[in-house]
């Protein structure tokens, strides 16, 4: 079955190839948007909800290439802050992908508020689309913002965010520690459990 992963990010693509090359063998000819459009294409995430935005990607790319799609969109949800950043999540400071300035803002806005009340959760949505069919799956990790960063590893909010259960950041977890525990591992792994039932 083809499948195409409606990203530009390869740390995306690698993952959920790696995971569906092991769990499916064989089943996937994986491709992406370089691979079968001969422009590239930048779907803007106008949505509302991560779900909106999941589905606008899918959507998209599904009605181009007629080739069953996934994509995602994932967002942090904090407690304290209402649920924000949430969909805002790559651009909370106001320049998009701005991770350094998105963690500060976070960090600036919960100064003074205790441990108990820094609860937060990533969440991602994936978004599957075939011909008459849509499905979402989604993977969630729950743990709290610290007061400072810390780590090296990891992109976006990873610094700032230790899982329920851990001392430790994603941003100080080895690349096999975080995907164990991530939204994102979690929400493949669901994807898996999908393809698995699928009629």
């Amino acid at each position: 079955m083809k499948l195409l992963i409606g990203t530009n990010n390869q740390y995306k693509v690698r993952e959920i190839k790696e995971i569906l090359e092991r769990e499916f063998p064989g089943k996937f000819e994986i491709v992406t948007p370089a691979d079968v459009l001969d422009n590239s294409i930048d779907i803007e995430e106008t949505g509302e909800t991560l779900e909106e935005n999941a589905y606008l990607k899918s959507s998209e790319f599904y009605s181009l290439t007629k080739i069953p799609s996934i994509s995602d969109d994932t967002g942090l949800e904090i407690e304290a802050l209402n649920g924000e950043p949430g969909v805002n999540s790559a651009r909370y400071s106001g320049e998009h992908g701005n991770d350094a300035e998105n963690r500060k803002k976070v960090l600036n806005l919960l100064n003074g508020v205790p441990e108990e009340k820094r609860k937060a959760r990533f969440r991602t949505v994936i978004c599957y689309v075939e011909e008459g069919r849509t499905e979402y799956i989604e993977g969630i990790c729950s743990g709290r913002i610290i007061n400072e960063e810390r780590g090296k590893k990891g992109f976006g909010y990873d610094s700032i965010f230790a899982p329920d259960g851990f001392d430790k950041t994603f941003a100080e977890m080895t690349a096999e520690e975080k995907n164990n525990l991530s939204h994102r591992g979690k929400a493949i792994r669901n994807l898996v459990e999908f393809f698995r039932n699928k009629t």
